[in-house]
């Protein structure tokens, strides 16, 4: 059976599909760049695809989802700063209650260290004065003695002490002896060096006021000699007594 001529379009078909084959084993520089652009149009379009799904992670909730996001948000930050606020109020009173322990005891410890002189418990240093009393042409008398550690109190004197031997407190007590003056109990032979400690212009003027101790103590026959010294050590300290029978008081 002979073979049947093709058709005008059927020719036409064929001629296409060659010049398509041509052209993919062959493309031309212009199908070349058209390529490229479209590619990269391509890549940066899925790009920007991810990007959106990345970025909006709230993208697919309804409008009530999201108010009730944001008012949990808002709740979270309340409770938040709330507790910031309690913590700081803690942390001031803890610093306010810290300072005024700091402060009873810095008191106290002053209040101890205040008594402990006046006690003469300890030994202390300061400025003051150098009382010499040296015996000439009679004895001290036991009087005179007593009127110039009044005298020293009167001056606001803050430690005595006696022949660096004996500390001076409330307490001290003065007697006649042979030889010399028993000062609480031990004998002290002159010349009697009494040091005292507070201002000394103030101390120096109670001794030499008229009819004062400095007058008194040359009535006796004795020589008085007065030191201003910036800086005077009392190193005798007073054992405290335990009392026997007075006991603390209780308040109510």
């Amino acid at each position: 059976m002979p073979e049947q001529e093709p058709t005008p379009d059927e020719r036409a078909q064929e001629g296409g599909r060659r010049r398509l084959l041509s052209a993919l084993r062959t493309p031309s520089r212009a199908q070349v760049v058209v390529g490229v652009l479209l590619a990269a149009l391509g890549f940066a379009a899925v790009t920007q695809m991810r990007s959106y799904e990345v970025n909006d992670s709230y993208e697919g909730y309804r409008e009530q989802a999201l108010i009730d996001v944001l008012n949990g948000l808002a709740g979270s930050t309340q409770r938040a700063e709330a507790e910031l606020q309690r913590l700081e109020e803690t942390r001031s009173r803890l610093q306010s209650d810290t300072s005024a322990a700091q402060a009873a005891v810095e008191q106290a410890r002053t209040e101890i260290d205040n008594l402990e002189v006046l006690a003469g418990t300890v030994p202390v240093t300061g400025p003051g004065i150098r009382i010499t009393i040296t015996e000439e042409t009679g004895e001290v008398d036991i009087g005179s003695m007593l009127d110039t550690v009044q005298e020293m109190r009167a001056a606001f004197a803050e430690a005595m002490q006696v022949n660096g031997q004996v500390r001076v407190v409330a307490s001290t007590s003065f007697e006649d002896g042979i030889g010399g003056i028993y000062v609480d109990g031990q004998l002290l032979e002159p010349p009697y060096v009494i040091d005292v400690i507070g201002d000394p212009a103030t101390l120096h003027g109670g001794m030499t006021f008229p009819d004062g101790p400095n007058d008194q103590l040359r009535a006796d026959g004795a020589t008085v000699v007065v030191e201003e010294l910036q800086s005077l050590d009392i190193e005798s300290v007073v054992e405290p007594a335990r009392p026997q029978f007075a006991q603390p008081g209780s308040n109510g």
